[in-house]
């Protein structure tokens, strides 16, 4: 097993007792949510980041299951020393409410029929899927998730989190998704929905005792939606117009292209793994998307909190780049703190599953927290209460620093002198460094991560902050120099 592989996990399940209620007034009783975690959970529960798969993902994300011949759809990303480290996160990842693969869906069985749902199931959104996800991880006891991360859908998943429960997101990653469905992602959706419903076995929905599917019309339904999600230069150096197991064209209506083989064994490879009438409510889900309030993107997102990094895919023609900038103007507008990246790539839509490199460079960067002990200033020089104002004086200038915490006999931090409070015992005549010293003393803590400590010094608007243990002792000094230094 590789080394950087979470190795062999298995598909785990939480049943919700509680009914949902939906946005669309119908409630939905005895849901199961399919989920996979990898890592461990830490004790204060505060190192969970929960992976938002795209439209016909699952669950499993990383690793292995027995037998399979290839890993879950994310492996690039999470794993030992991967941007989604399991060795410092724990990684969650659950199959969407009206999915096929575990999770409560039109194939499962109604309770009230003791039947599959079918047609009866309830159209659902995005919100309600992040509903039953909220559920599963209230479960856990968590309270603040580390991050939200997804792609595509996943990427709406990643917002609606941050509309619906602000508090409950510290970070957040959407990539190659929008704010809201355009007419084009939605006209392509309801051409492959029709492909379905056309198809004679798809019996208005309830094939499921029949012994037939859907296969010829599901097939043409991913056959489209595959196409939205290559681009025209990785179909042209895939495929050019190179002929599939012939010398000349056969000036018939059999295959003679590369390109057309390969779109309909994706259709038949996709019929074996999914269930047509999921495709039908999630595509409507996504459809349905739309976090604008009052026409307004920018009001949509006026109670987030979380700090986000937004990336898309230069040649992704689907989700492109526009959409995403749309979401990062919002956010700007709100005053969240907001980062975007674009990944070049001429994979398409589908270099948020293929571009290792970019994305593991870019999302351990955003997720890492530089923490006040990697730039502190150490064995700085102190100062008694007792002391004078002229000792200060010259204390500063010897060190060359503006700013000397006064502590106690056993270094207990009490208060701090600055240059400015010396300035001020010139035109005072004071001598006492108590008569000047601020006793109010702003301070933080070595494991304090350098981005918060950046906020409370833009907050109480200062330059400064001793770095003080559990027990108040002075171990260091941080000021903006250093935080400016280190981000640039």
């Amino acid at each position: 097993m590789n080394k950087e592989s979470v190795g062999i996990v298995e598909t785990k399940f939480f049943n919700i007792e509680e009914p949902i209620k939906l946005d669309s007034n119908e409630i939905i009783e005895d849901v199961t949510v399919a989920y996979e975690t990898y890592g461990e959970l830490d004790k204060e529960k505060s190192n969970a980041i929960l992976i938002c798969h795209a439209l016909t993902g699952d669950a499993h994300a990383a690793g292995w299951h027995k037998g399979d011949e290839k890993p879950g759809w994310w492996e690039i990303l999470i794993g030992p020393g991967k941007a989604l480290d399991s060795e410092k996160y724990f990684i969650i990842c659950s199959n969407v409410l009206g999915g096929c693969k575990g999770t409560t869906g039109p194939s499962s069985i109604n309770p009230k029929t003791n039947k599959p749902y079918g047609l009866d199931f309830p159209v659902i959104t995005i919100n309600d899927m992040v509903k039953v996800q909220k559920k599963l991880i209230d479960s856990f006891g968590i309270t603040q998730l580390a991050a939200v991360i997804g792609g595509s859908m996943g990427g709406m998943q990643v917002l609606q989190w941050l509309v619906s429960y602000p508090a409950m997101v510290k970070k957040a990653v959407p990539i190659a998704t929008t704010g809201s469905s355009s007419p084009q992602q939605i006209a392509f959706n309801e051409v492959g929905r029709q492909a379905i419903f056309s198809d004679p076995h798809w019996q208005s929905g309830n094939y499921y005792e029949t012994g037939e599917t859907p296969r010829n019309g599901l097939s043409i339904a991913r056959m489209i939606a595959h196409i939205t999600y290559l681009s025209d230069e990785s179909m042209y150096l895939k495929f050019g117009r190179d002929l599939q197991d012939k010398e000349e064209i056969s000036y018939d209506f059999t295959m003679d292209f590369q390109v057309e083989s390969y779109l309909h064994h994706q259709g038949e490879s996709f019929v074996k793994r999914f269930d047509a009438n999921s495709y039908l409510f999630i595509t409507k889900a996504v459809d349905l998307f739309d976090l604008s309030v009052n026409n307004s993107l920018i009001d949509g997102f006026k109670d987030v909190e979380s700090k986000v990094e937004v990336i898309s895919v230069d040649s992704d023609w689907l989700y492109p780049s526009e959409q995403s900038t749309e979401i990062v103007t919002a956010l700007n507008a709100n005053d969240v703190e907001v980062s975007f990246s674009e990944i070049k790539s001429n994979y398409g839509h589908d270099a948020f599953l293929l571009e290792k490199g970019q994305l593991n460079f870019i999302i351990s960067k955003f997720l890492s927290d530089s923490l006040v002990e990697d730039i502190m200033m150490e064995k700085i020089p102190t100062i008694k209460e007792n002391a004078d104002v002229r000792e200060a004086a010259k204390l500063m200038l010897d060190a060359h620093m503006t700013h000397i915490p006064v502590v106690t006999d056993d270094y207990k931090l009490i208060g701090i002198v600055t240059s400015w409070d010396l300035s001020k015992s010139i035109a005072t005549d004071c001598n006492n460094l108590t008569d000047i010293m601020t006793t109010t003393v702003k301070y933080c803590h070595a494991d304090d991560s350098i981005e918060d400590i950046a906020r409370k010094m833009r907050k109480f608007d200062i330059s400064c902050l001793p770095v003080v243990d559990g027990d108040m002792k002075v171990l260091g000094i941080i000021n903006t120099d250093q935080i400016s230094n280190l981000l640039s």
